[in-house]
């Protein structure tokens, strides 16, 4: 894969997408990885940072493309009508008669820090290779991809195709224990154009590198290392900062809610952001919709709560 070090951060957008009636433009955005069901203590809430991304991106107004798979059960047959439902498009979603449709236990224990016991192997460890999805990807403006769905070699090497593929590729760190080794994260994070990463995470994976005196220091580290162009860090109730390959960061203080759990809050922060980057927005107000969205989560119950734009810009003013 070519890479250029010292690029500055490029927008994704290298072929306009024009809607040829309006002359609109209307970006684009395919991603990989798991959909499966979150099993919490009051019952199953549909759940997979991927899947959750793509659906608040298509909430937001997103032409969005999920790439994950199902078992041929009960539980994979209510996952695709939970998107039928949201008109969230499903042709991208593969069928395994053999395996089931994923699930994880979730301990709320505290409700700041959620724990997760996933389990393996299940359907969307099986993602195979389509010629049809490599095109879908090269036609995309942003491919966005984490680190779990790479935790099984099938999945994995698909991924790696698309990621060669792809023009702009965006890495979520989703870091589970134990389906996460020095070895992989490598083998994903190079081909990583745009990286979004939690303060824990980040801390993690540079205590690998040397020591750093704060989250900076420790983002331009990965910058280096990897060649990445911009990396997006989330710190919880801290709010968030961006920080690009070349220029100066821009910091974000979030917003004060009543969190009534974290699940997929940094989810719907990544689509947040998302939404507003393809859209050629300036960075800070990419990072003020971000956590806006990301709050809002944090105060509803499960992962998919539905939150349009209009709800987001009323949320932001409300908070002015």
């Amino acid at each position: 894969m070519e890479r250029r070090r010292g690029d500055s951060l490029r927008y994704p957008l290298y072929s306009p997408a024009l809607n040829l009636f309006t002359m609109e433009y209307r970006p684009h955005i395919s991603v990989f990885g798991e959909m499966l069901w979150d099993l919490l203590p009051a019952g199953k809430q549909p759940g997979g940072a991927p899947m959750n991304v793509a659906v608040h991106l298509h909430n937001l107004g997103v032409a969005t493309s999920l790439i994950s798979k199902v078992g041929q059960d009960d539980l994979g047959n209510s996952l695709l009508t939970f998107l039928q439902e949201r008109k969230l498009p499903t042709d991208w979603i593969q069928i395994d008669p053999t395996h089931a449709t994923g699930t994880v236990n979730v301990n709320m224990d505290d409700a700041q820090e959620v724990q997760y016991e996933i389990v393996a192997p299940v359907a969307w460890d099986f993602i195979t290779l389509e010629d049809a999805l490599v095109e879908k990807v090269k036609a995309s403006h942003a491919f966005v991809y984490e680190t779990l769905a790479a935790r099984e070699a099938t999945s994995r090497d698909t991924l790696i195709s698309l990621l060669k593929v792809s023009t702009f590729n965006v890495l979520d760190v989703n870091l589970r224990p134990p389906f996460y080794n020095r070895s992989l994260l490598t083998q994903l994070f190079q081909y990583a154009h745009l990286l979004k990463i939690n303060h824990h995470e980040l801390a993690e994976l540079t205590d690998w590198l040397g020591v750093f005196k704060d989250d900076q220091e420790r983002a331009h580290a990965l910058i280096h290392k990897y060649e990445i162009e911009g990396i997006i860090v989330t710190r919880g109730a801290n709010g968030s900062i961006f920080i690009p390959s070349e220029g100066e960061p821009t910091e974000h203080p979030g917003y004060t809610v009543s969190v009534e759990d974290t699940i997929g809050a940094g989810d719907s922060f990544l689509a947040a952001f998302l939404s507003q980057w393809v859209q050629k927005a300036p960075v800070k107000t990419c990072l003020d919709f971000a956590c806006a969205l990301g709050a809002m989560v944090a105060s509803s119950k499960g992962a998919n709560p539905y939150i349009s734009t209009a709800d987001v810009q009323a949320f932001i003013a409300d908070h002015k």
